[in-house]
C-alpha cells in the first residue's frame, strides 16, 4: 500500500461544540457568530460563523449576515449564541491530542482539521479516527487522497460524517468536469480569470500550459493554480505544534463608510492591532493584506509583500493602506480588514527578537 494522507475534518464544528455544553439544544437550528454584547441586537451588523445542519435546513450559511438568518430562522425555533474562542480552542485541542495518540504522523491546519499520514490501510485508520472524535461527542468527516490537496478536496464527498477515497486513479473521474471553483483555493474572481482563457473545467485548467495561465494571473499563481487542476499537493506532513499562518482584524461598520478619510482612519486603527498581535506572537509580519466589503456584500482583497519583514506598526498600516488607494471601492464600504501573514517561529529556545512596540 502507497503512502495515503487522510483529512480529518470535524462537523458543524462550533456549534457541534456548543451543543456539548448545552445538549439540551440538540435538534434546534444552532448559529454562532458575534459577540455577546452583540447577540441580543437585531440590528448588530454580525455575520455567521457557523450554522448547524438544522439551521442550514432553512438556508443559513456561514458568512451570512445575522439579520438574514434571522430573518431565515423566523418561527423556527432557533437558538443564537455568539463565538467563544477560547472555548473552541480548548475542544479542538484536546481533539488533535487524541489524532496524535493514534500514533501516525498528525499536520493540525486548524480548529477543526488535521492531515493524517499512513502507509498502512487508510480504510481502517480512517475508521479509527472517526471512532476517536466520536468519543469526545463530536462527529467527523474523514477524506483520503495519495496527497494533501487530493484529501482536502474530497471533503464535499465525505461529509457529514463519511469516508471518501480521492486519488490519481479518480482524479478526473470524480472532477474533471467540474468548474476549477470545485478546488480548494480558487473562489470565484479567479474563476473568472479562467474563464477568460476559456478555462472552465479542472481538466482544462490541468491541460492548460502553465505559461498562458500565468500571463493572465501572474508568474506564481498561474503555474500554482496549473498545479491544483493536476492534482498536485504534498505527502509529507508538518507534524511540529501547530501556529497560525496569520492574524487579521476586521470590523463591520455600524452605518456604511463612504468617506476616504474615514476609511483610512478605521485602516489605522485595525493594522495597529493586528501589529501587537504579530508582535504577541513573536514573529515577523511577510505580508500584508486588506479585505473590503461593499454596500451589497462584494468581497475583494488585494495583498502585499512587507519588505523587508518586520512587526513595525506604521509599516504595516502603510502597506495596508497602500492597497487601500489601489482598490478604490466606489460603494460605500461596510467591513473593512487587515491581515498580516506570519513567517516561521523563532527556533526553540533562540533569545525573543527585538521588535517595534506598536505605538
Amino acid at each position: 500500500m502507497s503512502r495515503r494522507i487522510l483529512h480529518a475534518d470535524l462537523d458543524q464544528f462550533l456549534a457541534a461544540a456548543e451543543l456539548l455544553r448545552h445538549p439540551e439544544l440538540a435538534g434546534r437550528p444552532l448559529v454562532v457568530g458575534g459577540e455577546p454584547e452583540q447577540l441580543d441586537d437585531p440590528e448588530a451588523r454580525t455575520v455567521v460563523a457557523t450554522a448547524s445542519y438544522e439551521a442550514r435546513a432553512h438556508g443559513v450559511r456561514s458568512g451570512m449576515p445575522m439579520r438574514l438568518a434571522r430573518r431565515r430562522l423566523a418561527g423556527a425555533d432557533a437558538v443564537f449564541l455568539p463565538s467563544d474562542k477560547a472555548y473552541y480552542e480548548q475542544v479542538s485541542d484536546e481533539v488533535m491530542r487524541l489524532l496524535r495518540d493514534l500514533g501516525e504522523p498528525v499536520e493540525v491546519i486548524g480548529w477543526d482539521e488535521a492531515f493524517v499520514g499512513t502507509d498502512g490501510e487508510p480504510w481502517a485508520l480512517a475508521r479509527r479516527i472517526r471512532e476517536t472524535v466520536a468519543s469526545t461527542g463530536l462527529s467527523c468527516a474523514v477524506e483520503i487522497g495519495d496527497n494533501t490537496l487530493r484529501a482536502k478536496t474530497a471533503t464535499g464527498y465525505a461529509k457529514p460524517g463519511g469516508i471518501h477515497e480521492l486519488t490519481a486513479a479518480n482524479w478526473f473521474a470524480t472532477l474533471g468536469s467540474d468548474p476549477p471553483e470545485a478546488l480548494p483555493g480558487i473562489g470565484r474572481a479567479t474563476a473568472r480569470a479562467l474563464a477568460e482563457l476559456g478555462i472552465t473545467t479542472v481538466t482544462a485548467l490541468a491541460e492548460a500550459r502553465p505559461g498562458d495561465v500565468a500571463a493572465r494571473l501572474g508568474p506564481n499563481r498561474g503555474p500554482y493554480y496549473v498545479s491544483l487542476g493536476r492534482g498536485m499537493g504534498r505527502t509529507e506532513l508538518d507534524t511540529g505544534p501547530w501556529v497560525p499562518r496569520s492574524r487579521s482584524r476586521e470590523t463591520t461598520f455600524p452605518a456604511d463608510l463612504t468617506e476616504r478619510s474615514a476609511l483610512h482612519a478605521e485602516l489605522h486603527t485595525l493594522a495597529h492591532r493586528v501589529a501587537a498581535d504579530v508582535v504577541a506572537e513573536d514573529r515577523d509580519c511577510v505580508r500584508v493584506g486588506i479585505r473590503v466589503r461593499t454596500r451589497h456584500f462584494r468581497t475583494t482583497t488585494r495583498s502585499r509583500a512587507l519588505d523587508p519583514p518586520g512587526r513595525d506598526a506604521g509599516a504595516i498600516a502603510a502597506v495596508a493602506a497602500a492597497l487601500l488607494d489601489e482598490l478604490d471601492p466606489d460603494r460605500p464600504v461596510r467591513l473593512l480588514g487587515v491581515r498580516a501573514e506570519l513567517g516561521p517561529p523563532p527556533p526553540a529556545g533562540a533569545a525573543a527578537r527585538a521588535g517595534s512596540t506598536p505605538a
